[in-house]
């Protein structure tokens, strides 16, 4: 039974009754209504911390997507699963992906800046100075675009830009 026939809680219900209404009436075609479908049914199982599910529907919803647009964002939840299970290279190479359809998703670039300071940290709670500063400078590589992109976001990644010295004045204006 497809997770949209099984939800039990009254956001979800509603969401989904929206969903379809919508579906029902966008002048589309069937596959993109039916990877639209996948793609609500994947979030909700995310949403849920179903996350083997979430991955089952994203990858269905990629099969049947067309759009350029749609893909990036469907990639995009899938990038997310991928850091919530502790995946962090795949994470980043699906980003990549994003990035490939979508140049305009700053939170795609924030999401990767994100993983490299992390395992910039634990890289640098180990001692391994080199892969620390790596990754540390890929991080501010990815929030310095992310910051050019969405100017009054990411406080904290400008915060931390100008408070390590990665970051260069043109940044912040």
């Amino acid at each position: 039974m497809p997770r949209s026939q099984r939800n039990d809680n009254f956001i979800d219900k509603s969401f989904t009754v929206m969903a379809d209404l919508i579906l029902k009436v966008l002048p589309t075609n069937r596959r993109a209504k039916e990877a639209f479908a996948y793609y609500r049914d994947g979030m909700s199982a995310q949403g849920d911390g179903e996350y083997a599910e979430a991955l089952e529907n994203y990858d269905e919803a990629l099969k049947l997507e067309d759009d350029p647009l749609d893909r990036a964002f469907i990639l995009y939840n899938m990038a997310l699963v991928y850091t919530s299970n502790g995946d962090h290279q795949r994470a980043i190479e699906t980003y990549e992906q994003v990035l490939e359809l979508n140049s305009k998703m700053p939170q795609a670039l924030n999401n990767m800046a994100v993983i490299h300071h992390h395992l910039g940290s634990l890289a640098e709670e180990r001692g391994d100075t080199d892969e620390s500063d790596r990754r540390f400078a890929q991080a501010a590589e990815y929030w310095t675009k992310a910051i050019r992109m969405a100017p009054n976001n990411y406080i904290e990644a400008q915060n931390w830009l100008k408070t390590s010295g990665r970051g260069s004045v043109d940044v912040y204006f």
